[in-house]
């Protein structure tokens, strides 16, 4: 495979007949949807799941998405979908880059990426990133 970048967190999607919509391809609303199971899925592998979030009272909300759509995904694709942490400052946001493929044809179906903000989960307002977030998302890093 031809990734963009070296050693990412792989998840494999097939697209099933409700993610179409009436021009006959994947809706868009469906890519989002993936890179944000990718994004949990990386997550959870990290040690860093929902129950973890909430045992430490923080989540990383997201503050921006960018998708940019190259090509459709129909029903029945097999899809590889590829997501590494490239930034983190160290105190509250954190981005991480998608790319997701089609091996059938070798395609790249979408780039994306999203920037998160570190929240408490009680009051939802802006909290340091806790070390727990530092060391499972650090270790994670990856150079742009």
């Amino acid at each position: 495979m031809c990734w963009d970048l070296p050693e990412p967190f792989v998840i494999d999607l097939e697209v099933e007949g409700s993610a179409i919509d009436a021009f006959g391809h994947a809706n868009n609303a469906e890519y989002l949807r993936w890179v944000e199971q990718s994004s949990w899925a990386h997550s959870a592998s990290l040690g860093l799941t929902l129950a973890r979030y909430r045992e430490l009272d923080r989540a990383m909300a997201v503050q921006r998405h960018e998708l940019d759509y190259l090509a459709p995904a129909f029903e029945g694709d097999g899809l590889r979908l590829a997501t590494w942490i490239v930034a983190c400052d160290g105190r509250l946001t954190l981005t991480r880059r998608f790319q997701l493929y089609r091996p059938a044809d070798g395609r790249t179906l979408l780039r994306a990426r999203t920037r998160f903000a570190c929240i408490a989960l009680s009051s939802g307002r802006p909290r340091r990133l806790p070390e727990a977030f530092l060391a499972g998302y650090g270790r994670a890093l990856v150079k742009e």
